[in-house]
């Protein structure tokens, strides 16, 4: 089968790998579209010394169950699904929480779909049966596979805080998951504000929902959010860069009671405690990947609420031409990208 693998420094091959079989516990699976998330381009641009140059990468897979091994006795034959795309023990209590990215007992059976083990960018990918995520049948395979990672990250954050038509909520960060979080955001009734430095990632967060849009590379962020809401600031705020500035605008930006969360990954954040956070009662969550039952939910809000996440969706492109795929994604001023596969 043809599949793509990373060989470090910005390089990228795509080529023949074997024919896979699920072994116990396990479900061969049909790869219909694969979403290329912002964390992928941290191993596409890392040297190979540092990451698996041998496995298959993506981790927001989604397909169509094609074989079960022995003891996969839930799933069947033609079901849709996407995949959380880590392994635990199964019996922690993170794992039956769903949060099997937290398992408690790690082992030879913990697996990262993407990374330690081979992941969607193939025709073919063989999954635990426990990662299987059942979607919706009003989702399509390439809105699966968003969901699957960013969008899914964006949906619990902003569950976290409560975002409700009362607020007003300020995105900071408008690439594949704060533009998702935008559109989500708006459809649970808040107004949102979307925060970036590029004029063409602000158009797409306007055509996504936002209330208003921020040009942080023209304004001083903080004072424009503030402005907007009568001196007020946010309700809430959420973090999509992983910036130290953004952290600490995101915090500067909500009101007195307010909320926000992180989800932008690496980097650090200094905040002056007392004025930012202390004096005005805000809470500030931490959110990573979603449970899988979290990620079944967020299927089922979008679908219920037929939200067209696919029009965030910049390129659709066949696993021949993912080396010029990652070559324009990591410039990283694109919306979000995802393989296809007939």
């Amino acid at each position: 089968m043809r599949g793509a693998r990373f060989l470090g420094d910005r390089k990228l091959e795509v080529t023949d790998f074997p024919d896979v079989e699920p072994e116990s516990n396990e479900v061969l699976l049909k790869v219909r579209a694969s979403g290329m998330c912002g964390s992928d381009l941290h191993a596409y641009r890392s040297p190979a010394a540092e990451i698996n140059t041998t496995n298959r990468p993506g981790h927001e897979p989604c397909g169509e169950v094609v074989a079960l091994g022995l003891g996969a006795n839930k799933a069947k034959i033609g079901d849709r699904a996407m995949i959380h795309h880590y392994v635990g023990c199964g019996n922690c209590r993170f794992c039956r929480e769903g949060y099997q990215q937290l398992c408690s007992n790690r082992g030879p059976w913990t697996k990262y779909y993407g990374g330690s083990a081979h992941g969607g960018h193939g025709e073919y990918v063989v999954v635990d049966e426990s990662t299987l995520v059942p979607m919706p049948d009003a989702i399509e395979y390439d809105v699966g596979s968003m969901i699957a990672c960013g969008t899914s990250t964006a949906w619990l954050a902003l569950e976290k805080m409560q975002v409700s038509g009362r607020d007003i909520v300020a995105i900071f960060g408008q690439g594949p998951v704060g533009v998702a979080g935008t559109m989500l955001a708006a459809e649970m009734g808040a107004r949102v504000i979307a925060v970036d430095l590029s004029d063409d990632r602000l158009a797409l967060a306007k055509k996504a929902g936002a209330w208003e849009t921020v040009n942080a590379s023209d304004v001083d962020s903080v004072e424009a959010i503030l402005d907007l809401t009568g001196g007020e600031g946010a309700h809430a705020s959420l973090e999509a860069v992983g910036a130290g500035p953004t952290r600490k605008q995101a915090a500067q930006a909500c009101r007195v009671f307010g909320r926000t969360a992180l989800v932008g990954e690496r980097g650090d954040a200094t905040y002056d405690a007392t004025p930012d956070i202390i004096h005005r009662h805000l809470t500030l969550y931490g959110s990573w990947t979603v449970s899988k039952f979290g990620m079944e939910d967020c299927a089922n809000f979008i679908a219920d609420h037929n939200i067209p996440m696919a029009s965030l969706i910049e390129r659709r492109v066949n696993i021949e031409d993912t080396v010029e795929a990652y070559e324009y994604f990591d410039k990283q001023t694109s919306g979000k990208m995802v393989i296809t596969f007939d």
